[in-house]
């Protein structure tokens, strides 16, 4: 497994915590997401056999949440 930590922009309530961990918790070889609302940064666990970082980017992306 690795861990990432994101810097995402545009998250602000409790709405965008569950659209972003909601969206990542559902994709295959993800294994926790936490969202640090504050923070404005989401910290990852996945297997990397099973999906890429640019997915996981995507995904939040898809949401309409910025990823640095």
């Amino acid at each position: 497994m690795e861990k990432i930590t994101l810097n995402v922009k545009g998250m602000s309530c409790g709405h965008c915590v569950k659209a972003v961990e909601g969206s990542l918790g559902a994709l295959c070889g993800i294994s926790s997401v936490k969202v640090d609302l504050k923070g404005a940064k989401v910290d990852v666990e996945f297997n990397p056999n099973e999906i890429s970082l640019e997915k996981i980017k995507e995904t939040i992306d898809d949401q309409g949440y910025d990823v640095n």
